[in-house]
């Protein structure tokens, strides 16, 4: 019975640790790279940055030519607490559309990798978003 009562908690804390993922403390002027659902936490704020997924890809890939070097949205998560989340689509092709601002914190997608060739397809899991974060 002990041993049935143990497993039962491991699953419980183990399926609790998958819906609020944590990740690197970052402080502000300094990049973080996260991988999708991961979060970063800004120092000295209670601001939390999530890299849900990639919601599109039609980046050149990198062994074809291409006239335009197209684009990929990057779908990411502030929160303030408990409250005050919002979701923003920040995109590689066009550096206007490529920060945003949560409260105190700017930031900002300045890689997406891996990046594409036309040979292989990439796994949502792959994809890894560095975000560089300053003050507004």
């Amino acid at each position: 019975m002990r041993v049935l009562t143990t497993a039962v908690c491991l699953l419980v804390v183990t399926a609790c640790a998958e819906k609020s993922p944590t990740g690197p403390t970052v402080s502000f002027n300094q990049q973080v790279t996260l991988a999708p659902n991961e979060v970063a936490i800004v120092d000295g704020t209670s601001v939390r940055l999530q890299f849900v997924t990639v919601t599109g890809d039609s980046r050149c890939p990198a062994d074809a030519f291409c006239i335009q070097g197209g684009d990929a949205l990057v779908e990411v998560r502030a929160s303030r607490g408990s409250s005050s989340t919002t979701t923003y689509q920040l995109h590689t092709g066009n550096s206007s559309l490529a920060s945003a601002t949560h409260d105190s914190v700017r930031f900002a997608l300045v890689q997406l990798q891996p990046y594409p060739f036309s040979s292989r397809t990439i796994a949502p899991g792959e994809y890894r978003a560095t975000l560089e974060i300053t003050r507004p």
